[in-house]
């Protein structure tokens, strides 16, 4: 179904130029939320889940450009097997049942990560719900799903280094402009707005090169306990930040 947009001046306070223009969201606390009620980890993954679809809504009600959530990291992999397995179950259950959330809302299915080690399955439902939606002009959500941050400055540095060897580019072309169209993000906006969840003060190998610049943003709650409320808190702090990008405010007379 699809729901209704969200005006920002009635729902923050703001203008949407105030808006950032892309959010990435370290997604934390879903084992320790299930340990807390003595539950297996797994439950803490299932209601996680549940938040992404309330966020990614809240998200392209407001008409933001762009969503990053750090879903899976090539860490990760160090996790219990049992847990990888069920994981990869879920994402795959995921990408098949918000398909029509994805479409109802507008929003294009972008995957960011390494393909190698995903399993058939997560990799063929991501594939169709990518292509479904890639004509979408609303909210990008991008997956961070299989990602390193460090890997993907090595996937980059070697495909330019692989088109100096065949003559398709000088070294001395190489600027931070060409490095930033070549990495998984290329033609994204960089992140105005890095949440993290969990009280966790660690940007964990995620959007290294593109975070920047990036306002942070550190939430008490647990990823299963964040609400649209607390994104909104996290908007509005951001919009009252003096963003000045290293030069120094000059004063009005």
């Amino acid at each position: 179904m699809t729901e209704p947009p969200l005006d920002p001046q009635e729902t923050l306070g703001l203008s949407r130029e105030q808006l950032p223009r892309h959010i990435a969201i370290i997604m934390d606390g879903n084992g320790r939320w299930a340990k807390k009620r003595d539950w297996p980890r797994i439950r803490g993954h299932e209601q996680g889940a549940k938040i992404v679809r309330t966020i990614v809504t809240h998200c392209a009600r407001l008409h933001l450009e762009t969503l990053t959530l750090y879903s899976f990291s090539t860490e990760n992999w160090k996790r219990p097997p049992e847990e990888i397995e069920f994981l990869m179950g879920l994402y795959a259950q995921y990408l098949i049942a918000e398909r029509d959330t994805v479409m109802d809302n507008n929003v294009r299915l972008i995957h960011i990560g390494r393909r190698e080690g995903l399993p058939d399955n997560v990799l063929n439902e991501m594939d169709i719900t990518v292509e479904l939606s890639r004509k979408n002009t609303g909210l990008k959500l991008c997956l961070a799903l299989n990602y390193g941050s460090r890997d993907e400055i090595v996937d980059t540095v070697r495909d330019l280094a692989r088109d100096v060897q065949d003559g398709k580019l000088d070294p001395n072309d190489i600027n931070e402009q060409l490095i930033t169209n070549s990495l998984y993000t290329a033609g994204l906006p960089d992140p105005d707005l890095l949440i993290r969840t969990a009280s966790e003060f660690r940007v964990s190998n995620f959007l290294l090169w593109q975070i920047s610049y990036a306002e942070l943003h550190i939430c008490d709650k647990l990823w299963p306990e964040f609400s649209p409320e607390d994104l909104n808190i996290a908007i509005k702090e951001f919009a009252s930040r003096d963003r000045r990008y290293g030069a120094v405010q000059t004063p009005t007379t």
